[in-house]
């Protein structure tokens, strides 16, 4: 890629990206070398699931059956295997997050050495015509963004996706009628679920932006050049009243992101 085209791809982040075959084929192939991790915590989401089925069908049987017919034996068998499934649980929570954090740590060093070392193949040309804080801030930053979509977005969609489809099931199993009437939900629920996740997209987007011109910012003035240059020219009150306003403009960024998060859950 041309010096260039990579600095105007850098300063047009504000543009949404046409999501192409070749675009999630490009981003799944930093999966690629972790498969066998990923198979492990799929082995792990099943796992956590059924181990989370199961405590509703012993206390159905405990109301249902133990406690009308005075069963002793069984009684202290589900009261065991009560006391257990926690255990399990946790230790496969404990199992998965380390697969997790194998994924995401994997990632982020793939990514940064693919960036650096795409960044010492840069032209002259590039480098003065970006700034050293953009440059930082995509090193860590939005590597780390791109890390979160694969080892945590991810993961948490084909966690929902399983455990939705077994608890339909099991309610199914259960009482068909009473799944079937709570179920007309489901579209609202996910009209409002895809309405929220774009603003969330476009605030994400928007905080990268931010934090980049923000390290710029404190890059430019907080070394040796520009701090000599701040205090010969006595620009000190003039550059804390932008390094504020840039401040600012992640803070609030923030505080948007967080009450657009909150509001999927009000509206349901």
């Amino acid at each position: 890629m041309h010096g260039a085209n990579w600095h105007v791809m850098m300063h047009t982040a504000d543009q949404k990206p046409k999501v192409t075959r070749e675009l999630l084929l490009r981003v799944l192939r930093y999966a690629r070398p972790y498969w066998r991790h990923l198979a492990g915590m799929l082995v792990m989401i099943l796992l956590s699931t059924v181990v989370g089925l199961i405590s509703p069908l012993i206390f159905r049987n405990l109301i249902d059956k133990v406690l009308p017919s005075g069963d002793l034996s069984q009684l202290a068998m589900m009261a065991i295997a009560l006391l257990i499934l926690p255990m399990l649980d946790g230790g496969i929570s404990v199992i998965q997050r380390r697969l997790t954090a194998q994924v995401g740590e994997g990632v982020i060093f793939d990514l940064r050495n693919t960036l650096y070392a795409k960044l010492q193949r840069m032209s002259l040309r590039f480098f003065t015509n970006t700034k050293v804080g953009e440059l930082m801030s995509r090193l860590n930053n939005d590597v780390v963004g791109a890390q979160n979509a694969i080892s945590h977005t991810i993961v948490n969609i084909i966690t929902n996706l399983i455990q939705g489809v077994a608890v339909l099931v099991v309610m199914l199993t259960l009482e068909w009628k009473l799944t079937l009437a709570a179920s007309f939900i489901l579209p609202l629920m996910f009209y409002i679920a895809q309405k929220v996740g774009v603003e969330l997209r476009n605030i994400a987007r928007q905080s990268m932006e931010l934090n980049a011109r923000m390290n710029a910012h404190m890059n430019e003035t907080l070394n040796i050049g520009g701090s000599l240059l701040v205090k010969l020219f006595g620009r000190a009150d003039q550059e804390v009243g932008r390094f504020r306003e840039r401040a600012g403009g992640v803070r609030d960024i923030g505080i948007r992101r967080a009450v657009i998060g909150s509001r999927f859950f009000v509206l349901l």
